[in-house]
């Protein structure tokens, strides 16, 4: 079977976990990777027995033994290294969110297209079979009308210097490292563009948001809410409610190997729709999803299919351009203030 070979840009938390992952694909190895510093770049390949380290990103991007450039990069390198990778003759999968705004991720895409090659935004709960068995679940109709979707993405930071994630001239802050999935994931399952988008924030010194709630409302009706934080502990769920029932997703975003679940449940029927009697409320069902592959090792292969088989990219190029249309919206309400 052939397998893509990979180069890594960036040497971070988040390459880490991707390297990790290509180790476990079927279709994926590790080719090279790249750092500003060639000890990064050495210890980073060590680490994951990649054969070549570059300590210049332009270095690494000039191999001849590389078919895909994974881009780890803070958010406002994401444009200009996505675009020299593919210029390259790259393929690209790019950490989210794709870029800093619509028009970055716009011109990407077209220099994708230009030079003929995928580029897909790296949304990894995207490509895993629990995200797939949420959206057959809704479209079957199994929780009626979608009317209401609720999901939390926060996590405790406590050690903030430093942490990219604090820099407002990288673009950070919890919309747009978290809140990028949830957004994603309302429009998923709303199927369709938000009309309303309203933002409330709490602003860190640093000048990032480090807590962000939004609402969004859809042409069809539901209606999204969701909240992010970076100094926040949460239950990190997510919820679809319809009119029929609702599912729950314990782990939406990072689905355990081999324990994720999706539980379809109903709520207690109001008393005056069946007086006189006891209410009947259908017991819960589970619907496990086992599949034993690491979450990046799924998110590996799914982007090897992309380019080795044509197979349709686990986030189109519609879907990420929305996002970043949603995103720059809110980060405008957010930022105005």
């Amino acid at each position: 079977m052939k397998k893509l070979r990979w180069g890594i840009l960036g040497t971070g938390n988040i390459a880490r976990q991707f390297a990790a992952g290509v180790m476990e694909s079927d279709r994926g190895e590790l080719a090279t990777v790249g750092s500003r510093s060639a000890g990064a770049a050495n210890s980073f390949a060590a680490k994951f027995t990649i054969p070549h380290a570059h300590g210049s990103y332009d270095a690494m991007l000039a191999s001849a033994d590389v078919d895909a450039i994974y881009i780890s990069l803070p958010n406002t390198m994401h444009h200009e290294w996505t675009i020299k990778a593919l210029q390259a003759g790259k393929h690209v999968l790019c950490e989210k969110p794709i870029g800093v705004t619509l028009a970055e991720a716009q011109e990407m895409f077209d220099v994708a297209n230009h030079c003929g090659k995928v580029l897909i935004e790296a949304f990894m709960y995207r490509a895993h079979p629990q995200t797939l068995k949420v959206m057959e679940l809704v479209r079957s109709g199994v929780v009626g009308q979608v009317n209401l979707i609720r999901t939390s993405f926060c996590y405790r930071v406590r050690k903030t210097e430093g942490n990219i994630r604090f820099n407002a001239g990288l673009a950070g802050g919890a919309l747009m490292d978290v809140g990028c999935y949830c957004l994603s994931f309302s429009r998923l399952v709303a199927g369709e563009e938000p009309t309303t988008l309203a933002a409330v924030s709490r602003t860190h010194q640093s000048g990032v948001d480090e807590q962000t709630s939004v609402i969004a409302r859809f042409p069809g009706g539901a209606v999204a809410e969701f909240t992010v934080g970076m100094m926040t502990q949460a239950d990190n769920t997510a919820y679809i409610c319809g009119d029929e029932g609702y599912l729950r997703i314990p782990v939406p975003w990072k689905p355990v190997p081999g324990k994720g679940e999706i539980i379809l449940a109903h709520s207690t029927p109001p008393r005056q729709d069946s007086p006189g009697t006891a209410p009947v409320v259908p017991q819960p069902v589970s619907y496990p999803i086992d599949d034993p592959r690491p979450l990046y090792a799924i998110e590996a292969d799914a982007f090897s299919a992309a380019v080795l088989d044509s197979a349709a990219p686990f986030v189109s190029t519609a879907e990420t351009l929305g996002n970043m249309a949603a995103l720059e919206t809110l980060r405008k309400q957010i930022f105005a203030r």
